[in-house]
């Protein structure tokens, strides 16, 4: 398998997983500007929407999306236990987490990127990403995870969207429970390989 990807991005997730769960790859980074990658290819004929992650299969097949990729990962090692199994309320709180990740988090938290924010929208954006953390605190309260109070993929989401808080100038620690959380999965082996396989470690 190959994981096409950019250091720090959303991508960090799926490498994660595939070391969670053991699984032999290859990385290959690319450049979500030039929409190139390192071994020359047009990373357009890959992913047409230009961006990180895309999982290459061993036969050829393209598989794009996160949380689609790490659940997909999950199932190929089942005995890994990275998330319940298909069909079961467990699994659904599992891809519960995944989409309010997705949507309530790693887009907010991501356009706090963009270049040219003014200083109004800045603040909104903040003031917006505080409502949600507040209200994932309340829920993670007393828990070690965030889905069944057992680790899975969706921890390894949320560790890579809340890593770019520091990066956004937001102070994890306004978070306790998130921070604690953060803390509990950036110690797992397969973290500290991730972030170093990548630079960012």
């Amino acid at each position: 398998m190959k994981l096409y990807y950019k250091a720090g991005a959303c991508s960090l997730s799926p490498h994660i997983v595939l070391r969670e769960a053991g699984i032999a790859f290859d990385l290959v980074k690319v450049d979500t500007k030039t929409k190139t990658t390192e071994d020359g290819q047009d990373f357009l004929k890959l992913n047409p929407y230009g961006y990180v992650p895309v999982l290459q299969l061993d036969n050829g097949e393209i598989l794009t999306e996160g949380p689609a990729i790490v659940q997909y990962l999950a199932d190929l090692v089942p005995g890994n236990q990275l998330a319940p199994l298909n069909g079961t309320l467990e699994r659904y709180r599992v891809q519960s987490a995944l989409g309010f990740i997705n949507s309530e988090l790693h887009k907010i938290i991501g356009s706090l990127f963009a270049p040219n924010l003014s200083d109004e929208a800045r603040a909104a954006t903040a003031e917006k990403i505080d409502t949600r953390l507040s209200q994932l605190s309340a829920q993670l309260e007393g828990k070690d995870y965030i889905a069944n109070n057992t680790f899975s993929v969706a921890d390894v989401y949320l560790f890579v969207v809340m890593n770019w808080l520091k990066f956004v100038k937001l102070d994890i620690n306004q978070w306790p429970v998130i921070a604690a959380h953060h803390a509990r999965i950036a110690a797992r082996p397969s973290v500290q390989a991730a972030l170093k396989a990548e630079g960012i470690g």
